[in-house]
Formats: structure tokens, sequence, C-alpha cells
């Protein structure tokens, strides 16, 4: 690739060069491509997740907007897994609800919500790349969708749930695994590779091919930037580290925990019931009950010496807390 072909990734972008109006272009084509719906951006609005320095959370990075139709995007980029992740961004929907009515005013002026949430992790188990959630009433005996009608401006007006409740997409970057031929795939195969191509017509890609030119950047930018990358890294070799440790640990603490009581079991059971049947029982339910012991403990040490290595990087008591699930006390005990 050449230097003038290297971009910025996206959640740098939404970090840092996004949230400027003369840039609302890249956000628009984004939305519009994903939602299917002609997208403009109205404002920034704040955004607690938004942090501007390396001693913040580097693990998420969100972006709030509102839009031409008076309605509210949410922009959220998660690298690793976290636990409960459905759960937080339910409360960021209702949070962000809540935030823009105020006390007397009626129910009309909630806005509608659009949650967009970009996942480097596997969240779960699924064959596709983009689902798209939101609430809706059917039919249970008919099969229908109801429709409810309101009052606006003297008359009454018929409107979806669709059009009020919050819809939901989670994109699982890592599960792309196409040869892009459509808009929204250009974009998902940019968010995944950085790649954006020079002939691509898919909306907003065009002009992020001119305002996320890597070396574009100022070389304090530039520094930035890369150190950001550098976190990234370090902390998916710690987690991946982690899994690839404990796993062996898990095994070898496993077969022999395994061996040993199975040999007493299958001697027990073989009194009563035969040596045969017994040994063959013993060892079965030995080498479960040792594989799950030795797993879990396996784990536990992996993560602790991760963590004493995270320590030593300089990484902050917080970071480590959040990457291995640590408490304050056995993260100052390292």
């Amino acid at each position: 690739m050449e230097l003038q072909d290297r971009y910025i990734r996206f959640d740098w972008a939404v970090k840092r060069l996004l949230r400027h109006k003369a840039n609302f272009g890249v956000l628009e084509g984004f939305l519009t491509v994903l939602i299917g719906d002609d997208i403009h951006i109205v404002e920034i609005l704040e955004s607690e997740g938004n942090q501007q320095t390396e001693e913040d959370k580097f693990n998420r990075v969100d972006i709030k907007a509102l839009n031409s139709k008076n309605e509210i995007v949410i922009i959220e980029i998660q690298n690793t897994r976290e636990l409960y992740y459905l759960e937080r961004i339910l409360y960021g929907v209702a949070k962000a609800i809540t935030e823009h009515i105020s006390l007397g005013e009626t129910y009309y002026k909630v806005k509608k919500i659009y949650s967009i949430s970009i996942l480097y992790f596997d969240i779960g188990y699924g064959t596709d790349y983009l689902y798209h959630g939101q609430n809706i009433f059917k039919g249970v005996h008919t099969g229908d969708f109801l429709q409810v009608s309101t009052r606006e401006k003297d008359a009454i007006v018929p409107r979806m749930p669709s059009e009020i409740y919050p819809e939901y997409f989670l994109i699982r970057v890592n599960e792309f695994n196409k040869v892009a031929m459509t808009p929204l795939e250009e974009w998902i195969e940019y968010l995944k590779t950085g790649i954006i191509r020079p002939d691509t017509t898919a909306p907003g890609l065009g002009e992020a091919r001119e305002k996320l030119k890597y070396y574009s950047m100022t070389p304090q930018e530039r520094h930035a930037y890369d150190e950001h990358l550098s976190a990234l890294m370090i902390q998916n070799d710690v987690l991946d580290s982690a899994k690839l440790e404990g796993k062996i640990e898990g095994r070898m603490e496993g077969r022999m925990e395994g061996r040993m009581e199975g040999r007493m079991e299958g001697r027990m059971e073989g009194r009563e019931e035969g040596r045969m049947e017994g040994r063959e029982e013993g060892r079965m339910e030995g080498r479960e009950e040792g594989r799950a012991e030795g797993r879990e403990e396996g784990i536990k040490e992996g993560v602790v010496r991760n963590a004493r290595r995270m320590k030593e990087k300089g990484l902050s008591t917080e970071d480590i807390m959040e990457i291995t699930g640590l408490t304050l006390e056995e993260v100052h005990q390292l």
C-alpha cells in the first residue's frame, strides 16, 4: 500500500476528527448506508465516552449526534470484550432518552434513538456480521403489526412503533469475510482493514479518502495515533496470551488431577459394580472434574501473570482492573 493510501482507523477518527462539522460528511455517509435513510447531522452532542488522552480508557470510543430529523444517533466502538455489554448499551439508550426531555414536557418530545455498536470482539454465536433489533408489537393470533394513532395539529396521524422506539445495530467486524460488493460491505471492509478503494462510490468513503489520510496528520498527531495503535496491540496481545496460557496450564493440571481422581473413583465403584465398569466410569468423571478445575485455576493464574506484565509495562491500575477483572486489592498485591 502506498504511503498516501494509508488511512486512519475509524475509532481514532471518531475520537479526534469526525466531531468537526467540516468532516460530518464521512459520518453522514456511514449512517446513510447503514440505516438506509438519508442522514444529515446537525450537531455533535457531548458524550462521556469521548476521552481525549491516552491516560483515559482506550477500550471504548463513542460519539453522539443529532440529525436533521431531531433523532439521536449513538455510535460506539468496542475493541475488547466487556461483561454485560448488551445491558450497557441499553442503559446508554435509556440515558440519552431521559437526558433530552425536560420535566413537564409531553412524551411526544421523546426522541428516537439509533444505537450503533462497532465490535472488534466475539459477542456471541451467529453467522452474520450485521444484526439489527427493535421493539415491535405483533399480533399473537393475527400476525399483523400494531399501528398507533396520535393527534398532531388537530389531525389524527398513524404512527408505527418503529418511528418511536430505539433501533440497535451490532456490527461484528471480525466476522466480515466477503469481497465487498455493496456500499455497506465497502464500509465494513474499511472498518476491518482500513482499506478504501480508489474508485469507491459508497457515501462517505470518498470524503474519508481525502480527510482520513495518515500522512495528512502532523508529526505530533501521528505519534499520538501510533501510541494508540500500540496500546491496542499490547492489550490484545495480553488477552490472547492469558487465554492461551490458561488453556495449556488447565489441560496439564486437568489431566493429572483427572488421572488421580479417576483411579480413586474407579477403585471405589469397582468394588461394588465390578472392576472394569468402575475404572471406566471413574476415569470419565475424574477427567471431567479435573479439566473443569484445571481450566479455572489455569485461567486465573494466567490472568494474574499477565496482569503483572501489564503493571511492568506501565498500564494504570484502572486499565488493569478493567482488562483482567481483578479487584483493586488483587492488583495492589501483584
